[in-house]
């Protein structure tokens, strides 16, 4: 496993990262699902998948308000790993009734996310969603005070535009402030066509997201890329010439945001290069991840299979030269 460092955190941060957002981790939420006669076992099923993850030499666990915590923390507090975890999740979502990016939304997620990791801080807090129509200004100025606090390490954003944080990163330098030290969109080889959900993704792939790629690396901004294998596309379980076995194997979002000629003529180019080297098609994707000059990225994933995780944290080891990187992402 390869390691990164996050500012304020004070502890490696696995450059693979375990999202929580499983079945198995849904099943063992205590909240909707502890009056179940099986809940045990199902809590149980959920240890097991992260003694798993946590033994591949994963310490980083991605959640968010919706997903992942309550598990994530009775594993940390029965396993006494709590100092050796690096818990990032999330917050501020929007809801069906309202959007809610507001310091009261966030203090209350904040204070929540607390109790049901059953911890006294959270190492790397991300406002989960944006709304453009609030100032960045009390944004900053209560996650300054949580951090000031001591209940959130480092801080930043998921799905949040280049301009949105520009304009967060200006506020906090004309004010003295800590500003956004990581962010969170997706990120990968693959293009983002579609918003995979509808609405308030933010993808820095491709050529749309140049840009943002690089004021991420020339100002040293942590990406933690969610969906870096396109859901699936890469996965290795359907072929490029396989478009009718894609649409069964990728899941909606998938299909919506991801399922393009272009995207797939990468697969392909990810067949062959697999080939070549002996190794997989995630593997290569992943590969193509890791390498990219300058930008610090840690890979969100949420693969369940042990083996699928060998193979994403073995990529990191690979090295694509920038000829290969150029030629899988269709630029040569």
């Amino acid at each position: 496993m390869q390691y990164g460092a996050v500012e304020y955190v004070g502890k490696p941060v696995s450059r693979v990262v375990f999202g929580t957002s499983t079945p198995v981790m849904f099943q063992a939420f205590r909240s909707v699902y502890g009056d179940a006669p099986d809940f045990s076992e199902r809590l149980q099923r959920a240890f097991d998948m992260l003694d798993g993850m946590y033994a591949l030499g994963i310490n980083c666990f991605d959640c968010a308000s919706q997903y992942g915590e309550e598990p994530l923390g009775e594993w940390m507090e029965a396993r006494g790993l709590r100092e050796e975890v690096v818990v990032l999740t999330k917050g501020a979502h929007h809801n069906a009734w309202r959007k809610r990016v507001t310091v009261h939304d966030i203090l209350s997620d904040v204070h929540d996310s607390l109790a049901k990791l059953r911890t006294d801080h959270i190492d790397i807090y991300l406002l989960h969603r944006d709304d453009p129509d609030v100032s960045v200004g009390p944004i900053l100025e209560v996650l300054n005070k949580l951090a000031d606090q001591g209940k959130i390490r480092a801080f930043g954003v998921s799905n949040w535009s280049l301009e949105r944080f520009q304009e967060a990163a200006g506020y906090a330098s004309a004010r003295g402030l800590r500003g956004f030290g990581a962010v969170s969109p997706n990120y990968g080889l693959a293009e983002q066509v579609a918003d995979p959900w509808g609405g308030g993704c933010v993808s820095i792939s491709g050529e749309e997201g140049k840009a943002a790629r690089g004021y991420y690396a020339e100002n040293g901004i942590q990406v933690f890329a969610y969906s870096p294998l396109a859901r699936g596309l890469f996965s290795g379980r359907f072929r490029s010439g396989e478009p009718e076995r894609a649409r069964e194997v990728m899941d909606e979002p998938g299909i919506k945001g991801y399922l393009s000629p272009d995207n797939l003529e990468r697969l392909r180019r990810c067949e062959i290069l697999a080939e070549e080297k002996g190794v997989t098609v995630p593997e290569i994707a992943m590969a193509w991840l890791f390498d990219q000059p300058d930008l610090s990225v840690f890979a969100v994933s949420g693969s369940s299979n042990p083996d699928r995780m060998r193979a994403n944290i073995a990529a990191a080891k690979i090295g694509l030269t920038a000829e290969e990187r150029a030629w899988l992402n269709l630029e040569a």
